[in-house]
């Protein structure tokens, strides 16, 4: 049996935080709210969800350091409070709250996998659908791989104790570079991938901080990053691809 929590990195969604606390608090499962530098009505409004709700926990960044960043102190935080698994759940309301307990069931049923939300898009931009492709291929060559369907969608379950000792290993980036290098690192590591359809609408309170040039530049470094990873472990993935195993 897992012990899971659920980790929202946050930065600055005031609007759809009560609604989502509001529809979290149906789940049953502790909570850990990572204000990423913030301002002060955002900061205000978590505090004071923090004051109402004993199942959350607020980890408060002095700034902002990116939505990675975020993640990444939300589950080395669980971590430490000895939760063997997180899910990731973003503070815009664009994933789908009704699929988490098919995805805590399969982190249940696959306790050494990462669960990973596989979106069926209602209304991505077209440029951001695109350019999401671009990023798939990249991740298909450095895992040598067509097993990772999709890499951008932050809805997963987290095995913590897997992930962490990669985090430990490789510096990795810390804004939306983050969700596909952690990923291609996990598939490195020999970590099953278990993916799960779900609803995806971008976002649900109007505020996206996917910054178009500056983001799309990091993802491409990152996947340099990533290629010349591969080509270092290319004999130990040729290997694992040959016996069958990724």
């Amino acid at each position: 049996m897992i012990r899971a929590c659920i980790v929202v990195p946050v930065y600055n969604h005031t609007a759809c935080l009560p609604w989502l606390v509001d529809r979290l608090r149906a789940m049953n499962l502790p909570t850990i709210l990572v204000n990423d530098g913030s301002d002060g009505p955002c900061t205000s409004t978590m505090r004071q969800l923090r004051d109402a709700n004993p199942w959350i926990t607020l980890i408060e960044r002095p700034e902002n350091g990116g939505k990675g960043a975020a993640v990444k102190s939300g589950l080395c935080a669980a971590h430490s409070e000895s939760y063997t698994h997180a899910l990731q759940v973003d503070a815009d309301g664009q994933h789908n709250l009704e699929d988490v307990p098919g995805m805590l069931a399969l982190a249940d049923a696959n306790p050494s996998a990462v669960i990973v939300g596989t979106p069926e898009f209602r209304n991505v931009p077209r440029l951001r659908f695109y350019a999401r492709y671009l990023t798939h291929v990249w991740v298909w060559i450095n895992t040598l791989s067509l097993e990772i369907r999709d890499s951008m969608c932050g809805f997963r379950v987290y095995p913590l104790d897997a992930t962490c000792q990669v985090l430990e290993r490789a510096r990795t980036g810390n804004r939306m570079d983050f969700d596909p290098e952690i990923l291609v690192r996990l598939h490195w590591a020999g970590v099953p991938i278990v993916q799960m359809r779900t609803r995806v609408e971008y976002p649900r309170d109007g505020v996206s901080h996917f910054r178009g040039f500056h983001d799309n530049v990091l993802i491409s470094w990152a996947h340099t990053r990533l290629f010349f990873g591969m080509v270092k472990r290319l004999p130990r993935l040729l290997q694992r691809k040959w016996l069958g195993h990724g």
